[in-house]
């Protein structure tokens, strides 16, 4: 079994690490778009064809089931990649964990992209999950770039920046970009102490597992990560080794350490 992840850039890393920590045996096929990153300030059509085509590639590679573990990819393209591959390839989204937050908090903070701040998916998704929490959406300029290049002085900075405008009575952050997750270590410093995170990676991951199983295929595989970038077969940046979760993907499976495995797939 392929499970094929896609994403401009190392926000495919939480997901990723999650699925091989819950089924280590799984084989996956992970897709970056260096040649096109960043995605949020695209244009909806550039984006819909460019994450229809990566899906298209990786289905015709041999993936059976598809992942968008990124937010830009599922508010603007997940229909149109179902509607492209059909009802018999499972293709899962990724949606901020606003709900679960919300339930948990009273008061709430979204730390997201620029985009996504400001964007009208992010005020729905306020408006049918706020629950009667008060929810307010925090820019990470930087945040999502600097993790990409695997800087941890410039991710130190974005995070410092994105703190000093969130309330200070806030009870929970939402990381609302995929990427985030990977320096929730560097974004826990930098909150008050008591600060819940939220995130969507390992709801993500085990959505997808109950969808492989939901196909009553064979799903055994031997572990192996794939990596194409902007379509063309290489490795995973250096800038991935900075996380524990790549780390953990670029070790074989029975190698993995403990330490990084648990690092890479929890707050």
């Amino acid at each position: 079994m392929i499970v094929a992840l896609i994403d401009s850039g190392l926000g495919l890393l939480p997901t990723s690490a999650w699925l091989r920590r819950l089924r280590p045996d799984l084989d996956l096929m992970l897709s970056t778009d260096p040649d096109g990153a960043p995605w949020g300030p695209k244009s909806p059509d550039w984006v819909i064809d460019r994450v229809v085509t990566t899906a298209r590639r990786a289905v015709d590679r041999g993936a059976e089931v598809v992942v968008l573990p990124c937010n830009t990819a599922s508010v603007t393209a997940l229909e149109h990649v179902r509607a492209d591959l059909g009802p018999s390839v499972p293709v899962v989204g990724t949606v901020p964990a606003v709900k679960p937050a919300a339930a948990a908090c009273d008061s709430v903070a979204i730390w997201a992209t620029a985009a996504t701040t400001a964007s009208r998916y992010q005020a729905n998704l306020i408006e049918q999950f706020a629950n009667g929490s008060e929810v307010v959406g925090v820019a990470c300029h930087g945040l999502a770039d600097a993790i990409d290049a695997g800087d941890r002085v410039a991710v130190a900075a974005a995070v410092a920046s994105a703190a000093e405008r969130t309330p200070r009575d806030v009870q929970g952050v939402v990381l609302g970009c995929t990427h985030y997750p990977l320096v929730a270590d560097t974004i826990t410093e930098h909150l008050p102490a008591g600060v819940r995170l939220f995130d969507s990676a390992e709801a993500v991951a085990r959505q997808t597992l109950r969808r492989i199983d939901a196909l009553g295929r064979p799903a055994s595989g031997s572990g192996r990560v794939e990596v194409f970038r902007s379509g063309v077969p290489g490795e995973l940046p250096p800038a991935a080794t900075v996380f524990a979760a790549g780390r953990a993907l670029l070790a074989a499976p029975g190698d993995m350490r403990d330490a990084d495995v648990e690092d890479a797939t929890s707050l």
